[in-house]
């Protein structure tokens, strides 16, 4: 199994994974021409792509549904909640192969089973995704709310993970955001911080756990320095980090 973070952030969000010959995207934060370049970066066509899969509403993940879905042929697996809620937030246009599923559910791309596990994050209707190839599983836990009960138990069956390391706690209570947003972010709703996901994989991680990727890093409240200080400072385990870019793509990370 082979992963990319085409980019991650408040700004936009994609993920790629590619499990044998199943080629899957996860969100569509991000333009499909940045989508389509960043892929290409490392020898991939966007139009091998088999399916979309969508983590919520927030545009940040969704914004670009419609594009994908239209210009590059990629079926859409998302919630009817999530869709109802992004078409409230705007037009996303016609969307014409959509394969909905309950939070919760296992979708299956050929070989390769996609398990959703839903969050409390202060979306519609948010779930985070495991993918399973027979071989390896390899999660995508972002936008989680907080550290929600059967979290730790997902953590300790992954050979990979895209985890969510969003803010500096000191960074947060001193810098410039509102008091209503900080209380937002800190929330059972909001995000999760560098100490949380560094508590998670410390403590939870198995020996089977490669990598850890930290993505949806803050521009005002985070920086990939202090975030990887964080883990680094709390991981024991010989687990190799990465941290997915807020304005490009990550190396491929392999399993």
């Amino acid at each position: 199994m082979k992963m990319i973070s085409l980019q991650s952030g408040s700004n936009g969000n994609c993920f790629y994974v590619e499990a044998g010959d199943v080629k899957l995207l996860f969100d569509a934060g991000i333009s499909g021409r940045s989508a389509e370049q960043r892929l290409k970066e490392h020898g991939r066509d966007i139009g091998d792509v088999d399916a979309l899969f969508v983590t919520h509403d927030h545009s940040d993940h969704s914004r670009s549904i419609g594009i994908f879905q239209r210009k590059f042929g990629m079926p859409v697996y998302m919630t009817r909640k999530t869709l109802a809620a992004i078409h409230c937030y705007g037009n996303i246009g016609v969307l014409d192969q959509v394969h909905f599923f309950n939070a919760g559910d296992v979708c299956s791309v050929g070989n390769v089973q996609v398990h959703s596990i839903p969050t409390p994050h202060d979306s519609a209707d948010g779930v985070v995704f495991v993918v399973d190839d027979g071989n390896h599983r390899a999660g995508i836990l972002t936008d989680l709310g907080h550290v929600f009960d059967g979290l730790k138990e997902v953590l300790q069956t992954l050979d990979g993970v895209i985890i969510e390391s969003n803010y500096d706690e000191k960074m947060l209570d001193s810098g410039p955001y509102p008091h209503h947003l900080k209380r937002r972010i800190r929330g059972s709703g909001g995000h999760i911080s560098n100490r949380e996901a560094a508590e998670l994989l410390s403590e939870c991680a198995s020996g089977q756990l490669k990598w850890a990727c930290l993505c949806h890093l803050s521009d005002e409240n985070n920086s990939p320095e202090t975030a990887l200080r964080t883990h680094q400072e709390s991981l024991n385990k010989d687990i190799q980090l990465f941290v997915a870019r807020r304005d490009g793509c990550t190396e491929i990370m392999k399993l």
